[in-house]
């Protein structure tokens, strides 16, 4: 008797001893999905910790634990922690779509080369906004296939996104979940002379019809690189967003009997108040900084305004628009420490189109460089609740006086300009934050440090830089130069995916330490 109780005993002690392992063993098979564009995997439950990696929307977690609204999952043999609330639990359907990634071409007329390399032999052309499969990836080479053709494009001129090989139901089911657009830009003006109107977000879908330029849009939603907008009274349709730019649009007033006056205000002295929308046009009069007109119509660029008794017309990036009751600035809106939510930013990736910038040593173009930068540090930003624009989205030339203007109309918090630096001595390193104004400094200054504490490259420290694009800035504005595309060396370092993350990082690290004080 005594024998067959110790049996039982031991049996029990055993059974306890193996309860942790079974629990953790079931914690594990709970398995979530990235629900952000990006997700941040760091080393303690918490945003002060360490980055171990960067994932992105659509991956694969497996949970282990909960701590406050911080999860421990695994992903690819590591473990870190990540935010709850960006994550979210997947069915059995949704572990088991087989995946593949696409590649879509973010320039006209992307060579397709034989082999990773710039020496290589152009096989074909890939057209703006064509989707093809990806196949590997070499280093800042992808090779994909392309109808019948299988060859290799840059990374620096493409996007890789993940896409679901799923049923028709499922992806009518997903088209109905998109998220209509609340804070982000409500108007999408076409920037090239014709683009086709889909009614899905694919090249293979339907044509609905046609848009031109200068025409605007209200934007519905977006997709990857796509948005929906409203085509006509009844219909709706897709457009590549490259073919366009988003802008922000006051809504109509409610009440029909009480319209708000839309007035501009003139930002330099001297502009000229033309007879016609056109840079070419006879000059009516010209105005002075601070002088206010009364908006009668908007036409592409311009706005048809009333000059005492007669009309005339200014263009939209020499002025700031805004209607007659006070705007409440973003900064005076509550606001969580840590977080850049109600917060305004405009980033303004350098040069584009026919202006390149500067070229480095291994050929790298800047206007390419700044543009990726930007789309990364967007991310970053509005993850963080900021209200992101961009004063463009694509290889398209925006004057300089233009740029100003977009911060202005968006009555910007910060106004940050992303270039690349080169110099006749080639044995100049290192990155820069440069400001105008002393009211400025402070803001160059957190930048600065923040880029010092993800960067390894010399810093060259906050300086007094006199550039358009800050001189005439009425908005909290910067200018960043992120490196020396002259020194191969550092090139070589500055191109990478890994140092762009981090270059994101740090600026996005000073904002918060900038708006926190």
């Amino acid at each position: 008797m005594k024998k067959t109780f110790s049996i039982w005993t031991i049996c029990a002690m055993l059974i306890l001893t193996m309860l942790p392992t079974l629990h953790s063993a079931k914690a594990a098979q709970d398995d979530y999905i990235v629900n952000a564009e990006i997700l941040y995997l760091r080393e303690g439950p918490g945003l002060s910790y360490p980055i171990l990696e960067t994932l992105k929307e659509g991956q694969l977690l497996s949970s282990t634990r909960q701590q406050g609204d911080w999860m421990h999952v695994i992903i690819n043999n590591k473990e870190g922690w990540v935010a709850k609330w960006l994550i979210k639990q997947t069915t059995a359907t949704e572990q088991d779509k087989s995946e593949q990634q696409i590649v879509i071409s973010q320039v006209d007329k992307l060579n397709v080369r034989a082999e990773p390399s710039l020496s290589s032999t152009v096989l074909t052309q890939l057209p703006l906004g064509a989707e093809t499969q990806l196949l590997q990836q070499q280093e800042e080479w992808v090779q994909i296939q392309y109808g019948n053709v299988i060859g290799w494009v840059s990374t620096l001129y493409i996007t890789v996104n993940e896409k679901q090989l799923a049923t028709v139901a499922e992806e009518q089911q997903e088209e109905t979940s998109i998220e209509t657009l609340e804070n982000d830009p409500n108007t999408f003006t076409i920037v090239v002379d014709t683009v086709n109107v889909r009614k899905k977000a694919s090249t293979t879908s339907k044509i609905l019809g046609v848009a031109t330029k200068d025409q605007q849009y209200k934007v519905l939603s977006r997709k990857n690189n796509w948005v929906e907008i409203q085509y006509s009274k009844k219909k709706s349709g897709w457009i590549y967003s490259f073919y366009g730019t988003f802008t922000v649009q006051q809504d109509a007033p409610t009440d029909p009997l009480k319209p708000v006056t839309e007035n501009v205000t003139i930002i330099y002295n001297g502009t000229n108040l033309r007879e016609q929308a056109s840079t070419s046009s006879a000059v009516v009069q010209r105005a002075d900084a601070g002088q206010q007109y009364s908006i009668i119509a908007k036409e592409g660029e311009w706005y048809k305004i009333a000059v005492g008794e007669k009309e005339a017309y200014v263009a939209n990036w020499v002025v700031s628009a805004s209607q007659s009751e006070a705007i409440t600035t973003a900064s005076q809106k509550n606001r969580k420490n840590g977080t850049l939510q109600g917060l305004t930013i405009v980033i303004d990736p350098g040069h584009g189109g026919n202006d390149p910038g500067t070229t480095g040593v291994r050929g790298t173009y800047e206007k390419g460089l700044t543009l990726q930068t930007a789309e990364l540090l967007k991310s970053k930003l509005r993850a963080a609740g900021a209200n992101v624009e961009l004063t463009r989205e694509a290889d398209v030339f925006v004057d300089l006086r233009k740029r100003i203007a977009v911060g202005h109309q968006a009555n910007a918090d910060a106004f940050i300009s992303l270039h690349y630096d080169a110099n006749e001595i080639s044995s100049v390193t290192g990155f820069t934050t440069y400001y105008y104004g002393d009211t400025n400094k402070e803001l160059a200054e957190a930048i600065q440090q923040g880029l010092e504490g993800t960067v390894n490259l010399r810093s060259r420290g906050a300086q007094f830089g006199n550039f358009l694009v800050l001189r005439e800035n009425r908005q909290n504005a910067i200018l960043i130069e992120l490196g020396y595309l002259s020194n191969a060396a550092e090139e070589a370092v500055i191109t990478t995916d890994y140092y762009r993350e981090q270059a994101t990082l740090g600026i996005y690290q000073g904002l918060l330490n900038y708006f926190n004080q």
